[in-house]
């Protein structure tokens, strides 16, 4: 049976108490079970991101993969359906799914991320390419994809009640504009497949193409909204740009042109993601700050970005 990561174990069970604690005792087993039914043989230490594990593994005949298995969350249900509609454009190949257990069986790429990559210009070119290529017309189903625009009453009640409850330097005006994109853009969409979490971590290399995209969320609605994933992914370099105003404008010029999208929708969505997140961190922190300076840093770049968004918006 495999081992289990510590450090996802203890993040698991941090993050979702008594059923990530039970969830952890019967993983190996349901590896285990995986394994035979897909007729496969480790090959190489277990690895995990987030909220999963991932087994490297070799098919009998049929070479190298890995056995992806996820705990049990309802924004991990639609990968596999974004995975089976993309047929390997753009994306990892998926071989087989095992829905109940949130279990895949994926196409093997390398470790390495577009995160990786120094060149800024280039990230932002792969990640467009990687955009435009994932959005196709959403299959009309069963199962139904869910749809961004389903979102919105959610999103803007919840900027309201941050811009409410919580201390920040944002001037109403950039709140606004973030509620305006809401109303305006998020409540109709086109019905395009969408990654829903496309940044620069979440695209590999690969052998078959030299980028490939994994973790998608599975979402219908504004290919345009990615650009917003993708600018928030660069806090920590642009961070130390030293001009903030013309690296992101440069970061959305590219990534419009490339992806062929509306310069301004871009834009705009970028600048709901910013105001998202200069909220999100006063209640939460980030990832890579919980608290002290470094958060505060953070916060102040994503109330900044927000600010400087919300001028040409």
């Amino acid at each position: 049976m495999i081992a289990v990561p510590d450090v996802f174990a203890r993040s698991t069970v941090e993050r979702e108490g008594e059923p990530g604690a039970a969830w952890l005792a019967e993983l190996p087993g349901i590896v285990d079970e995986l394994l035979g039914r897909w007729g496969c043989v480790p090959d190489g230490e277990v690895m995990h991101g987030g909220v999963g594990v991932v087994v490297p593994v070799r098919r009998r005949g049929e070479g190298a993969a890995v056995l992806k298995v996820s705990f049990p969350h309802p924004g991990n249900v639609h990968e596999p359906d974004a995975f089976a509609v993309w047929g390997g454009h753009g994306a990892v190949r998926l071989h087989a799914r095992d829905d109940e257990n949130f279990a895949m069986l994926l196409e093997r790429v390398h470790t390495s991320t577009l995160a990786e990559v120094e060149d800024v210009d280039e990230v932002v070119t792969v990640a467009a390419r990687i955009n435009h290529r994932l959005a196709v017309p959403a299959p009309p189903g069963p199962p139904r994809l869910p749809r961004l625009r389903e979102q919105a009453d959610a999103w803007e009640e919840q900027l309201r009640k941050d811009a409410e409850e919580l201390t920040h330097t944002m001037s109403p005006y950039v709140v606004d504009a973030a509620a305006a994109t809401v109303r305006e853009l998020g409540r109709v969409q086109a019905d395009s497949l969408v990654h829903g979490d496309l940044h620069a971590r979440n695209i590999l290399r690969a052998d078959r193409e030299p980028w490939l995209a994994v973790d998608p969320k599975g979402r219908v609605g504004d290919p345009a909204y990615d650009a917003g994933t993708l600018l928030k992914s660069r806090a920590l370099t642009l961070l130390e740009a030293p001009d903030l105003r013309k690296a992101a404008h440069r970061i959305l010029d590219i990534f419009s042109e490339v992806a062929e999208l509306d310069r301004a929708r871009v834009q705009r969505w970028s600048q709901l993601h910013a105001v998202q997140a200069a909220f999100w961190a006063r209640r939460y922190g980030f990832r890579v700050a919980r608290g002290g300076p470094r958060l505060d840093r953070l916060t102040d770049f994503a109330d900044h970005l927000a600010e400087l968004l919300a001028e040409r918006a």
